[in-house]
């Protein structure tokens, strides 16, 4: 048994001196520092172990065991810094984005341990990754378009984790909440209980409507058309009053400022047209939060409703009156005249 160690430790000493001297090879000191100490490792557990069980099985445990260290030290890293990091950003996408990137560090540094107590020169393993970076350099373009949007959605603050935004499409807009926010996409909770990713190449090129940005007060507006021989101030007023009595919506208060605007809190009911069938009235309110807004707005309909139900207003529609002429320039065989008179 000694000679065998004995054999192991001038083995091990040549390898180290050689190293030194600098004939081994082309590895660099930082990449020769790395792969002496993981070789001293696996000697190390060798000499713990029987004599039978090989090197390489060795290896493997000691690359499975470094993994399995990075991921759960990268994890308990993370709940560390969490709290920091978020004090410091604010922003929850922002903070997402700086924790991922500590793990994929930590993770990344195990993966060159890996390589190095397979036997892997790191410094091959560096060249050749550059040389397939820029050989693959066309087809990842558009990835690396959307971590760079992803960068640019994240320094231009448009939106946060947690809005309420409405996607303008050409073909459908959609409306949901931002659920994740990362350097390739955007993830939305939509209403209808599914989930959008957009890529942030492409979401930077649409029309986004944040409803949740500062303040979630939003205005809706409803037009409402009335015959010419209503009470017209009496009409207003009963939408006013119709819009107030829905609980989510502003009753009154103080000015509602947007930039140098100021607009009335309290529903408001204005004459918008003098229309061919008859005044057309718009009624301005505001919700105290945007996520309920078809509920909102047909609670309001269905009040206005009640209410001009039995005052003397009605709702003005077209109408379509057919005129007989017959007077004596009528030709006998030409049938009635229509006469299209809307009101």
């Amino acid at each position: 048994m000694e000679p065998v160690r004995v054999a192991r430790g001038v083995t091990q000493g040549l390898q180290v001196g050689t190293e030194a001297n600098g004939t081994t090879g082309n590895t660099t000191p930082e990449n020769g520092s790395l792969a002496n100490g993981t070789g001293e490792v696996v000697e190390t557990a060798s000499r713990l172990l029987p004599e039978w069980v090989p090197q390489w099985s060795v290896r493997v445990a000691l690359a499975l065991a470094v993994l399995a260290i990075a991921w759960y030290g990268s994890n308990v890293l993370v709940r560390l810094l969490g709290r920091r990091v978020a004090r410091r950003f604010r922003r929850p996408s922002v903070s997402r984005a700086v924790l991922r990137s500590v793990r994929a560090s930590v993770m990344l540094f195990a993966v060159f341990v890996v390589a190095a107590l397979a036997g892997v020169d790191l410094g091959n393993i560096l060249l050749s990754v550059t040389v397939l970076t820029a050989a693959v350099a066309v087809v990842a373009a558009p990835i690396l378009g959307s971590i760079v949007s992803g960068l640019f959605v994240l320094t231009d603050q448009s939106y946060e984790i947690g809005d309420m935004v409405r996607i303008i499409d050409a073909a459908d807009d959609t409306t949901g909440f931002i659920e994740d926010i990362t350097l390739r996409y955007t993830k939305i909770f939509t209403l209808d209980n599914t989930f959008l990713v957009i890529p942030n190449g492409t979401i930077r090129d649409r029309d986004v409507i944040n409803y949740s940005a500062e303040d979630p007060r939003t205005r809706l507006s409803l037009d409402i058309l009335v015959t010419y021989e209503g009470d017209l101030d009496a009409a207003r007023d009963l939408i006013e009053r119709a819009a107030r009595d829905v609980d989510v919506v502003i009753r009154g208060g103080p000015d509602i400022r947007i930039g140098s605007a100021r607009y009335p809190a309290a529903p408001t009911c204005y004459i918008n047209e003098y229309a061919d069938s008859g005044v057309l009235l718009t009624l301005r309110y505001w919700v105290r939060e945007p996520y309920k807004l078809l509920t909102v707005r047909s609670a309001v309909q269905e009040n206005i409703w009640e209410r001009l139900d039995g005052a003397d207003v009605e709702f003005a529609y077209p109408h379509t009156q057919v005129v007989f002429d017959d007077s004596d320039d009528a030709t006998p065989g030409d049938g009635p005249r229509f006469d299209d008179r809307r009101r």
